[in-house]
């Protein structure tokens, strides 16, 4: 298909706040609507791609998501537990999370756009289901979903991109891949953005646009960038996702109209992740499976022997992006996850299975000390005390508590610190001992996903707003080019349903902006 050399809204980035930005511009209005992205066709998708598919959004329970979903039967649904998530939850949760740093307006916007934002995509063609190998425990017989999240997308990160794709298509949207952005074109005497330059198999051309939404992604694929900003150590970690996510656009933007820089520069979202994964790009048919999130069921040891994080903190959803950046902090960046025959079969076994993860199996604690010497344990006796520590901490808890039940559904409380016995560093929740063989270990280390530093924007529009502090016409920023909402962790599944709300009010706005002029107002996107 040739690159058209005009249009009304050009995109760049085809993830999921990309295609949702295009799509929403279309049924806005746009006729002419262009979708670029410097990526070969085959690497489509983004870092969306690599996800696991999850949305966080309000909802009132169990009725309110079941029309959205397509895995669910009347037997199934009778046996879930799901609480509402509530406006007030989903607030606090960001608050919480995001050390109290996130945007006022932009959480705002995120929480209270997020039910209305699924039903559009799920409008859209975005098939949804709810995540019960993720999301939910079976318990006494009832499915009990927790952490705030139980929306996934079919198959995944993969059948999400498939879904966009199909729903660009439908609304005659214009795609081109291997199209990198190289600058971007202005009126000298207004300062809009009136389009760019790209590069297209080795040509240059301009393309004239009446706006232009970038959505092409932070810098987590660029080591340099990483080690300036996020910090010494950070060339090391393992990407996650797609390699082309080197944050050229972010710098092009504060090159060529003075866009004012806006979020959290040296955080991102990083995770445990597979040490024997590829070292600078995800795998494509792996995908989010080299996540190694099964730790709040066990214990954390680096090579030295020690525990260093509390593993039971806080409900896996709210701590796995940021215990990335702890295991990255660690001797040699990597470290060693341990179960025993208590939990290993409530791993999940798209992260866990023989076919995905090298295994480490021993009958005892000593045994399994020899064996991690040689993945590179350094201190094995270290390793044995402070295994032998915390289990007779569980065990005083346990005889101190005898009426606290182990669930891993909530913040159960079960912990290693009593009256008797605390450790320096305890498990707050989910501690049992550690002492029925076999026992399972894995080697992890930092994946990391995306980058919290981006542009500043009109909170309502997503519009970029340039150093003066004034709103660049013709110029939106979505997904993790967004700056200012995350701060040094974020909510599970939270990233996604940003870019699906404000892909879909930037493209709304930019249409609104070429068709009518001026910018669109800044309430919520009906349905």
């Amino acid at each position: 298909m040739t690159l058209p050399l005009s249009c009304q809204i050009l995109v760049a980035g085809s993830g999921n706040a990309g295609f949702s930005a295009a799509v929403a511009a279309k049924q806005a209005g746009a006729n002419e609507v262009i979708l670029v992205d410097k990526c070969p066709e085959e690497w489509a998708g983004g870092n969306s791609y690599f996800t696991a598919g999850a949305y966080r959004t309000v909802h009132h329970g169990k009725d309110d998501l079941l029309p959205l979903v397509n895995n669910v039967d009347e037997a199934t649904a009778a046996k879930i537990d799901m609480e509402p998530y509530t406006i007030q939850d989903f607030s606090n949760d960001m608050k919480r999370i995001c050390a109290g740093r996130s945007d006022p307006e932009l959480s705002k916007i995120l929480v209270e756009d997020s039910n209305s934002a699924i039903k559009w995509l799920r409008q859209n063609g975005i098939r949804f289901q709810l995540s019960f190998n993720r999301q939910a425990y079976e318990i006494d017989g009832r499915l009990k979903f927790w952490g705030g999240l139980a929306l996934k997308t079919e198959d995944g990160g993969k059948g999400m991109i498939e879904d966009h794709k199909a729903a660009a298509r439908k609304h005659g949207v214009s795609v081109h891949y291997s199209t990198a952005l190289q600058n971007l074109i202005t009126d000298p005497d207004t300062g809009a953005v009136t389009g760019a330059v790209v590069s297209q198999n080795g040509k240059t051309m301009k393309i004239e646009a009446g706006a232009v939404i970038l959505a092409a992604g932070g810098f987590e694929a660029n080591p340099r960038m990483r080690s300036q900003l996020l910090g010494p150590g950070w060339d090391l970690a393992k990407v996650r996702g797609t390699p082309f996510n080197t944050g050229d656009c972010l710098e092009m933007a504060m090159r060529d109209v003075r866009a004012r820089q806006a979020g959290n520069w040296s955080g991102c979202h990083s995770v445990a992740w597979d040490a024997n994964a590829p070292a600078h790009a995800g795998d494509r048919v792996a995908s989010n499976e080299f996540t190694k999130s099964g730790y709040p069921l066990g214990l954390m040891f680096n090579i030295n022997g020690e525990r260093f994080v509390d593993e039971g903190v806080d409900l896996r959803n709210y701590t796995y992006a940021k215990f990335g950046r702890a295991i990255l902090g660690q001797p040699g960046q990597k470290v060693f996850q341990l179960w025993d025959q208590r939990t290993i079969s409530w791993l999940r076994a798209e992260e866990y299975r023989e076919e995905r993860v090298r295994r480490v199996m021993a009958e005892t604690i000593p045994e399994m000390a020899d064996k991690l010497a040689e993945c590179g344990l350094v201190d094995r006796q270290a390793f044995i005390d402070n295994m032998e520590a915390y289990n007779k901490a569980v065990y005083a808890f346990q005889q101190e508590n005898p009426g606290t039940k182990w669930d891993p559904a909530v913040r159960d409380g079960c912990s290693t610190q009593s009256s008797a016995m605390k450790l320096p560093l305890g498990k707050t929740n989910w501690a049992l001992p550690l002492d029925k063989g076999p026992f399972m270990a894995v080697e992890v280390t930092c994946g990391i996903t995306f980058t919290f530093g981006g542009l500043s924007t009109v909170a309502g529009t997503a519009q970029v707003i340039s150093e003066s502090g004034k709103p660049i016409p013709g110029l939106y920023c979505v997904g993790e080019m967004m700056g200012g909402l995350f701060y040094e962790n974020y909510p599970g599944g939270s990233g996604l349903t940003s870019g699906a709300v404000f892909g879909r009010r930037a493209g709304t706005a930019a249409a609104t902006e070429v068709l009518h002029g001026g910018s669109a107002v800044q309430e919520s996107p009906r349905l």
